[in-house]
């Protein structure tokens, strides 16, 4: 496995220097290696979980609890219309 650190930076916009690209390549190929192994783990018949230990998410209400205040917030605003902040025109 021969991993281009240059190509890598380049894509995730990180600017490295030959020194950094050079110390990096070694990790790079470790860490890419152990998702390889990952990947060969057979998983068949397990299922998917979102936490280790079996518990349910506590979840709330579904409840509006702000209500609509559009027309208190625009009385400050120099000009609305139909519910719109009205702004000059900025493009001919």
């Amino acid at each position: 496995m021969d991993i281009d650190v240059k190509n890598v930076a380049m894509l995730a916009r990180i600017r490295l220097t030959d020194a950094e690209a050079t110390e990096l390549g070694p990790q790079l190929e470790r860490i890419v290696g152990y998702v390889e192994q990952l990947a060969a783990v057979n998983t068949e018949g397990v299922t998917a979980t979102a936490h280790p230990h079996d518990m349910a998410m506590p979840l709330r209400a579904d409840v509006v609890s702000n209500t609509n205040q559009r027309d208190a917030l625009q009385t400050a605003a120099p000009k609305t219309e139909s519910g719109l902040y009205v702004v000059p025109k900025v493009i001919e």
